[in-house]
């Protein structure tokens, strides 16, 4: 009994002193979360103020018409396409050159904050180019992006009238979405190591006119070929003849019964010797291979080994005019975009390579005794033609000749009327119904024209 009695005095003295400690550890608990409550807020302001300092926010993310669908919804076919952190930065910095926003993605300075963030004091994470963005992200670049001044074309380049006299002797066809040349054979599109002159520099320097953006590629001809070559002039014109350039070629290689075709193509060839039929299609896929030990590399017809990993290539051709002395015009209308595809379906396919063309013609000019060199290569890669030479390699090389440039020319061209449409401001409301069409045409270069003149002079054409 008495052990009992003492039992419940120990556990009586026991019981206030441990609520005393409990009191105790909740006060601690409750000053801890103060604590920590107002170290987050501090933490947070610094941050926002660090943020401010040390980074360029551009404006939350809003989904708006991709310039990019036009082509589709101008084909009929359904748009797909996802805003990525690239695309939200060049528009939002049309000013920044494309090549300083991809340094910034491989240097990983790019961050991107998240709208779905629970707390505002969570730090923006590094993205990728192709990251894709949600409505109200914003994408923080480093400060001295926005600080740096980056210099125009007028700024760094030189002027020269020869240079602007030549390069605008070349317009055939301008509006406020697109600016059209007819190409001289020989002269590179695209600069490169060892090309000192190339279309896209002298149009950025001398085609701008009033515009603040420099005319940009929508497609590209070889070196020795000529004809029409489309530049847009400004990103957003560019970004939406990307486009119908891009599902023209998705239309035709996968076949779409019905496709629309608003963008036409036509070439005219001289090759050598005659088609088997006077019009038809050739549709056959290609393929990219090496050669030389890995030195050069071309294109050929894929084979039954290689077919699936091959690009599909159609063209239509038809006969325009033959003669006897073994030389044919041809017109080709390339339904797809493919590298060298015209000079392969003729050379390898038709069995007829074009005029000029050693690379996949080499055994049929071999065999009509001419040079194996082109014309073209006795020009400086690169330099821009002056007019004594435009005189005298450009303008030579008539198959009388025994050496002569590629007769490859790009005639005729139809295009969809994108002015109409970006004047309007409602790139999300289109119907190629109501978009009308641009006809555009090229003369022939000289050298090709000379060898029309002296065909039909001295053989009737059938």
């Amino acid at each position: 009994m008495a052990e009992r009695l003492l039992l419940r005095q120990i556990i009586r003295r026991w019981r206030p002193n441990t609520a005393a400690p409990s009191c105790k550890i909740t006060s601690t608990k409750a000053a801890c979360e103060r604590k920590c409550f107002y170290t987050a807020a501090s933490d947070g302001e610094n941050y926002e103020k660090e943020k401010n300092n040390q980074w360029l926010i551009l404006p939350p993310f809003k989904p708006a018409p991709d310039a990019s669908s036009i082509g589709k919804k101008l084909y009929g076919r359904p748009d797909e396409t996802n805003a990525t952190a690239l695309k939200w930065i060049l528009k939002c910095c049309p000013h920044l050159p494309s090549s300083l926003v991809h340094k910034l993605f491989r240097l990983r300075q790019v961050r991107k904050e998240c709208s779905s963030a629970g707390s505002k004091d969570q730090r923006p994470r590094r993205i990728g180019a192709k990251d894709l963005m949600d409505i109200g992200d914003r994408i923080c670049l480093p400060k001295s992006v926005g600080e740096k001044s980056h210099p125009t074309a007028e700024e760094n380049q030189s002027f020269s009238s020869e240079e602007r006299k030549f390069v605008q002797s070349l317009e055939l066809y301008k509006d406020s979405a697109i600016i059209v040349i007819n190409k001289p054979p020989g002269m590179p599109v695209q600069g490169g190591v060892g090309i000192r002159r190339s279309l896209d520099e002298l149009a950025a320097k001398y085609l701008r006119y009033d515009y603040m953006e420099p005319p940009r590629l929508v497609h590209r001809l070889d070196r020795d070929s000529s004809g029409i070559l489309v530049m847009g002039r400004t990103q957003l014109s560019t970004t939406v003849l990307h486009s119908v350039f891009r599902e023209k070629t998705i239309g035709a290689s996968n076949n779409v019964l019905g496709s629309k075709r608003i963008l036409h193509k036509r070439y005219w060839a001289l090759v050598i010797g005659s088609p088997r039929r006077r019009q038809g299609s050739v549709s056959v896929p290609l393929i990219k291979v090496v050669v030389d030990n890995g030195k050069s590399e071309r294109i050929t017809v894929a084979d039954n080994s290689n077919r699936l990993s091959g690009q599909h290539a159609v063209t239509d051709y038809r006969v325009i005019a033959s003669s006897p002395s073994g030389y044919t015009w041809i017109e080709l209308s390339p339904l797809t975009g493919r590298k060298h595809q015209l000079r392969v379906h003729c050379a390898e396919v038709l069995g007829t390579p074009i005029v000029g063309d050693y690379k996949y013609g080499r055994q049929a000019h071999k065999k009509l005794g001419h040079y194996l060199e082109s014309a073209s290569d006795n020009l400086k890669l690169g330099d821009m033609p002056s007019e004594v030479e435009k005189d005298t390699e450009l303008e030579s090389g008539r198959i009388s000749d025994e050496q002569f440039p590629l007769h490859l020319h790009c005639k005729e061209m139809v295009v969809p009327d994108i002015s109409v449409v970006l004047q309007h401001g409602n790139i999300s409301d289109v119907d190629s119904a109501r978009i009308s069409n641009v006809v555009l045409r090229a003369p022939l270069p000289a050298h090709m024209q000379r060898s029309w003149d002296l065909l039909t002079s001295n053989h009737s054409f059938r």
